[in-house]
């Protein structure tokens, strides 16, 4: 028992006797990121006059910023007015381009142009369609003064200008819904004096096609019901095709978001038409014009849907090269427009 009693003592004096550990020391801390700002100069385009500097821009600003800015000091030149671009004769940066990541120094200077009076896609793509809309009517109801006295606000005798009619007419409002509730544009604006020459054509092609087809003479097509029926069928199946690519597009892209996606076939059948094209919206909006060629058997029809299938061509084939350039791992069977073809 005293060895034991003993040996406890000894172990709590060398407890005792052991010094304390030493506490961690407090980390200093830690110094602020220096942020290295930016002098912005802008100037303009063509006569290299300094219009605006700007102190201590933040690296994370983007041109969208800088847009804004500008526009505090010049009140006139609202962002979708302005283009800026690095060199003067180079390509405008995009909006969410950021300032730490352009090829420049601590002093960026960019060259100003202006695009003159901008107006929303929205409105061009609403005035578009409602003026086709009403001209249309117009012939159809057979007015004064544009047939012969006899002839106004008389109906034709003939099922194919009814039908043509619901379809023209159908097909602009379909156009107008969906620029409402469907379409988010890539584009907020363009030049306000593009909108006379769209119109202009847009508009006089509706009253072209209409004078004919609801002309007290007018004959209905070759073959009669049978290519009215055909026709009407090819009218509608591509309707549903362009409504159904048209929600496609709008379920890839987020509210607000300018990230690009390649599109893909869906559950929905219309759109496996994307396996094989890149814009099958314009696929089908050209189905859509073919069918009302064959169904009135119309000259300025037939002249308005290959002047329209000329451009959308173009325009595919930008949109193709586009995403070619874009994403390296894009489907290489699919063509612009015709699958295989164009």
């Amino acid at each position: 028992m005293d060895a034991l009693a003993l040996e406890a003592k000894g172990a709590k004096s060398e407890s005792a006797a052991a010094p304390a550990a030493p506490k961690p020391r407090p980390k200093p801390p830690q110094k602020a990121k220096r942020i290295v700002y930016f002098e912005v100069e802008i100037l303009d385009v063509k006569t290299r006059e300094k219009l605006l500097l700007l102190d201590k821009v933040e690296p994370t600003a983007t041109i969208l910023d800088i847009k804004s800015l500008f526009h505090k000091s010049n009140p006139h030149w609202y962002p979708a007015r302005q283009s800026l671009c690095l060199d003067p004769k180079g390509k405008p940066l995009r909006d969410e381009e950021i300032l730490q990541e352009l090829p420049v120094g601590t002093t960026a200077t960019f060259y100003f142009r202006d695009l003159g009076a901008q107006i929303a896609w929205g409105t061009v793509f609403l005035i578009e369609c409602i003026g086709p809309l009403v001209i249309y009517l117009l012939f159809y109801f057979r007015l004064p003064l544009i047939y012969a006295p006899k002839y106004e606000f008389t109906a034709s005798k003939h099922l194919v200008v009814h039908i043509a009619c619901v379809c023209h007419s159908f097909h602009y409002m379909k156009r107008i819904l969906e620029t409402l509730f469907v379409h988010r544009f890539s584009h907020g604006t363009m030049p306000f004096r593009n909108i006379f020459k769209i119109c202009s054509y847009y508009w006089c092609s509706a009253a072209w096609m209409a004078y004919y087809i609801n002309h007290p003479l007018y004959t209905p097509p070759y073959y009669g019901e049978k290519q009215v029926k055909a026709a009407l069928g090819i009218f509608l199946f591509c309707q549903l095709g362009s409504f159904s690519i048209h929600m496609a597009l709008r379920n890839l892209k987020l509210p607000g978001c300018k990230t690009k996606k390649i599109p893909y076939p869906t559950k929905n059948p219309f759109t496996w038409i994307f396996a094989l094209v890149s814009c099958p919206n314009y696929t089908y909006e050209m189905g859509s014009w073919l069918g009302f060629t064959l169904m009135t058997q119309c000259v300025p029809v037939l002249f308005f849907t290959v002047v329209g299938f000329v451009q959308m061509t173009v325009w595919a084939k930008g949109k193709h090269r586009s995403y070619l350039k874009e994403f390296k791992q894009y489907p290489t069977l699919r063509s612009p427009i015709l699958p295989f073809i164009l």
